[in-house]
């Protein structure tokens, strides 16, 4: 199973993700979580300390590993990088990077990514090179459940990182704007062919914003679980602390989240 998860800053992506590899994991499952989010919040989420949190270094921000691996020095663009440096691989290797990279917290194999180096319309660039090899590893290759937290928004999906995943979970909370970006990330993920996309409702308070949210998603009937609004959540946030310890509800609903879409596995969905 490789899952990608998205949606705009702030609707929950950590907090399910986080939540989601915390289950599968003590259900026995092999589980690798993947951090391509900037702001690097996973591992806290996990249940990692903020100090210990601080000390994990981005594959984005390991400068010798990517120039030794790549043949270029990062922050080379283009043709500058092939003519700086002779070589310029497009796909170098990793596979021995989640090994070496991963951070076990409870049971969860994290690697920190750090996002894509953005440069115009697209980055050419030994860092991308890097990322988009280890992804492709990480989802086509290997056996283990890989949850893949995305940065906010869909740059991610233009530049092709989750083309191979199984699932597109597509976060949304009560409002315009997360619905709107929802509705682009479905087209996108659709245009790369992803072959299931299902919406998560999180922050729910009543059956208002239950109805507000099936009423403007132009696919609603592929909502495959709502996640409430909850003060303990958002306290585990400000303490730096992991949901999954703070909240017996949320741990619950996300379960039926899990169940719901090994159900729906086997459906093509939103096409």
């Amino acid at each position: 199973m490789k899952i990608a998860i998205s949606g705009k800053g702030g609707v929950g992506k950590t907090t399910l993700a986080s939540t989601l590899a915390r289950i599968y994991a003590r259900e026995g499952f092999n589980v690798l979580a993947v951090d391509g989010d900037p702001s690097g919040h996973l591992a806290v989420a996990l249940g990692l300390s903020i100090e210990e949190s601080s000390e994990i270094i981005p594959l984005i921000e390991m400068k010798e590993l990517i120039e030794e691996r790549t043949g270029a020095a990062p922050g080379s663009w283009g043709t500058q990088a092939l003519l700086g440096s002779g070589i310029f691989k497009l796909n170098p290797k990793v596979d021995d990077l989640p090994e070496k990279l991963s951070v076990n917290i409870n049971g969860v194999r994290l690697i920190q990514t750090g996002g894509f180096r953005k440069a115009g319309s697209g980055c050419f660039c030994p860092e991308n090179a890097m990322l988009k090899s280890l992804l492709k590893h990480l989802i086509v290759d290997t056996d283990d459940v890989v949850i893949l937290d995305m940065e906010a928004g869909f740059e991610h999906l233009t530049r092709g990182t989750a083309k191979s995943v199984d699932v597109m979970i597509i976060v949304v909370e009560p409002g315009l704007r997360s619905i709107k970006t929802a509705d682009t990330i479905v087209r996108l993920s659709t245009e790369l062919g992803i072959p299931n996309i299902f919406y998560i409702a999180n922050k729910i308070n009543n059956s208002e914003e239950k109805e507000y949210i099936s009423k403007n998603l132009e696919f609603s009937e592929n909502i495959i679980g709502y996640i409430s609004y909850e003060n303990t959540i958002k306290e585990a946030d400000l303490k730096g602390m992991s949901p999954f310890e703070n909240s017996g509800k949320l741990v619950g609903e996300v379960r039926k989240i899990r169940d719901e879409l090994k159900e729906k596995m086997g459906i093509k969905s939103l096409h």
